[in-house]
């Protein structure tokens, strides 16, 4: 367990010098803050958003509408392979594995740490559109904070929603990342996936592609062909699919400079 907490312990001081924590900052604050702009900018009609019973589905769902159709995924490509490719850039995987850990404490250490700072973005984006919803009413008198309340449970269930959503997209960047010293070629080949996926949409196999899944959330797609479908559970499997191959090749390879 010792052994464990020091890899994790080294793979945050790794993301230190990594542009992963300003992606995450920008990625979390961007959308509540434009926003927030937009709502300052048309005042008159906040009193009456305030009072509306549905104002803070409203404003989630805004927000999220922006942010998981586009910069979630694409943040989450980016995020996944600089963590991964740390020791890359560095030029000190051998390093790395000269230190007494075993090979699954490091790639899991790395894993956790990437699961972690997407956690840390969604909690970061929630903080800050509840900010732009209820900051009004500390700048201008006629503005009351919002009297309907707050839907913890459906925003908690909508949110590990799109966690799963974004689970695939981890997994396979973490493998590509992994298995490339370019770091275009993981960066890319995650982009061209995703331009793929929404292309796809309205493909009738469309839910077999691994980054299509935060837009299935916000098309309100649920069946194929005329048949009730629940794609909830391709999320996960991909995820334990991609996650397995990875570890699987990571212990394998030989060449692992």
């Amino acid at each position: 367990m010792k052994l464990l907490t020091a890899s994790l312990q080294a793979e945050w001081m790794k993301t230190k010098r990594s542009a992963a924590w300003w992606l995450i900052l920008t990625g979390g604050l961007l959308i509540p803050i434009i926003l927030l702009i937009g709502r300052f900018y048309n005042h008159e009609i906040i009193p009456a958003e305030n009072a509306a019973p549905i104002v803070w589905t409203k404003f989630y769902s805004r927000a999220w509408t922006y942010m998981g159709n586009l910069l979630l995924p694409m943040g989450v490509i980016l995020v996944t392979s600089l963590v991964a490719q740390v020791e890359v850039r560095n030029n000190t995987w051998k390093q790395l594995h000269t230190a007494p850990l075993p090979y699954g404490f490091i790639f899991l250490s790395k894993l956790t740490v990437i699961l972690s700072l997407l956690l840390l973005g969604f909690v970061l984006f929630n903080l800050a559109t509840f900010g732009m919803i209820t900051l009004p009413a500390v700048f201008y008198q006629d503005v009351f904070f919002p009297t309907a309340p707050f839907p913890f449970k459906k925003l908690l269930i909508g949110n590990a929603k799109f966690l799963l959503d974004m689970l695939p997209i981890v997994a396979l960047q973490f493998l590509l990342s992994l298995q490339f010293r370019n770091f275009l070629i993981p960066i890319g080949a995650g982009f061209g996936l995703y331009v793929a996926s929404m292309i796809g949409m309205n493909w009738k196999y469309g839910f077999i592609l691994p980054y299509i899944y935060s837009s299935y959330e916000f098309s309100g797609k649920s069946t194929i062909g005329t048949t009730q479908f629940n794609f909830h559970w391709l999320p996960a499997i991909y995820c334990l699919l991609f996650t397995g191959i990875s570890y699987i090749i990571y212990l394998t390879k030989a060449d692992k400079t």
